[in-house]
């Protein structure tokens, strides 16, 4: 059964950081693309970052590009995105999604349940 855990949201301060993970089972990292999108209430969801280790692929949406890092931990089929110098812009719920082969804006099989990140002071 193929499945998709995020976690690590929370609350935190403008300015500071959250690591979220996103943990497969059911199937390996190698030959799928893991990405992040994100949904902030009454906006569409956005695709902020992708990873794909078997095309050497990053990917960052202009908003996160030198604030988020995507990062994959093979030994423990978990992919991470770190995200440093939060602003109140950055709350939503982030969900990770896979897909076969590359990184693309669609066609993701498969969704996690999503996890809450709230910047606020």
């Amino acid at each position: 059964q193929v499945q998709l855990e995020e976690s690590g949201g929370g609350l935190v301060q403008p300015g500071g950081s959250l690591r979220l993970s996103c943990a497969a089972s059911g199937f390996t990292l190698d030959s799928y693309a893991i990405a992040w999108f994100r949904q902030a209430p009454g906006t569409e969801r956005e695709g902020i970052s992708c990873i794909s280790d078997r095309y050497d692929f990053r990917y960052y949406a202009d908003s996160v590009e030198g604030r988020f890092t995507i990062s994959t931990d093979n030994a423990k089929n978990t992919v991470y995105l770190t995200m440093n110098s939060l602003a109140p812009e950055d709350t939503g719920v982030y969900f990770c999604a896979a897909r076969r082969d590359r990184c693309q804006p669609d066609g993701y099989e498969y969704w996690g349940q999503g996890t809450q990140v709230t910047v606020s002071s």
